[in-house]
């Protein structure tokens, strides 16, 4: 099978059909599987799909909304197809860019392509601009450059979806997954953004502050997850010796005030003292958070899972 087309979705009844006309009428030249999964819609898209499914037109449908994240997840478990292809089900994205995706990837070697939409059909205050502002930010912490990180269209070789995890709401972050995975050839291909026909969105403002979250956390993960005694025990260390460098300053300032004759200040009694025992204190847990972490990462299970590309 050449695709597999996994599409997410939370009550787009509407929209279905449709989508499903326009897929057919653009991939006509491909064999393709479609795998709709229904994150926990209460209209009458799982009804929908049941109606559409059959041979290579499949539906997984969970019990309540759990997220993007979880349904991409379960797609990518289910897709067969040599190449895998993902994109939202409310009509913005356009199937007929996948043809161009795919040939990037059989041709230009490519592991993932994705979208840009160029010119949004959004409101400018809401989406426009807050995009920018965050796409700006993953391309300077993931250093990978694209212009629309977060595009629902992209295609991806079927061993990339294989070989990562999506989880939380890391969907928005999928290239940096595979980047850290290995698959560091990611293009990028200027697709057409359509106006939302049926129904509203069902993201607002709050996903931006949850996605630099998720982009500091995926940042710390990528490089400390494996190793966390090199974060929290370099922190720890360099705060003892701070504050241990203050307990001598103290403790020598008053010997010498007070061997000389001069006027001198108890120790408890100068802020530069509880300064330093709390530098001391978080020294101690510090190291001590590093030594818990290494010991739980050397006891997991994935501690030795790594991308083997090819053996000869």
């Amino acid at each position: 099978m050449d695709l597999s087309i996994i599409i997410p979705l939370y009550n787009e009844a509407e929209s279905l059909p449709e989508l499903k006309a326009w897929i057919d009428a653009s991939l006509k030249d491909f064999s393709y599987e479609l795998i709709f999964v229904d994150d926990g819609s209460t209209d009458d898209s799982w009804k929908v799909i049941q109606e559409m499914a059959g041979k290579d037109v499949h539906g997984i449908r969970f019990r309540r909304n759990y997220g993007k994240s979880a349904a991409l997840y379960e797609g990518f478990a289910a897709a067969k197809g040599k190449v895998v292809v993902t994109m939202d089900a409310d009509l913005q994205d356009s199937p007929e860019e996948i043809p161009e995706m795919v040939r990037m990837i059989r041709e230009e070697g490519y592991d993932l392509v994705s979208g840009w939409k160029q010119k949004r059909k959004d409101n400018a205050l809401t989406k426009n601009i807050p995009s920018k502002l965050y796409n700006w930010t993953a391309r300077r912490v993931t250093g990978i450059k694209l212009h629309d990180m977060n595009c629902g269209l992209k295609a991806y070789r079927a061993d990339v979806v294989k070989n990562i995890e999506v989880y939380g709401e890391m969907h928005r972050y999928i290239p940096y997954l595979a980047k850290n995975a290995g698959f560091d050839k990611i293009g990028e291909k200027r697709v057409q953004h359509q106006k939302r026909k049926y129904g509203k969105s069902k993201f607002g403002l709050d996903r931006f502050v949850h996605g630099m979250l998720d982009l500091m956390s995926l940042r710390f993960l990528s490089r400390f997850g494996g190793r966390p005694m090199h974060f929290f025990g370099t922190s720890g260390i360099l705060m003892f010796l701070v504050g241990f460098v203050m307990t001598v300053w103290i403790i020598a300032a008053k010997l010498y005030h007070q061997a000389n004759g001069l006027k001198f200040r108890a120790v408890t009694d100068q802020p530069l003292f509880y300064l330093a025992l709390v530098a001391l204190v978080l020294g101690v847990i510090l190291f001590l958070a590093g030594f818990l972490g290494e010991m739980i990462a050397r006891s997991s299970e994935g501690r030795n899972n790594y991308q083997i590309k090819e053996r000869v």
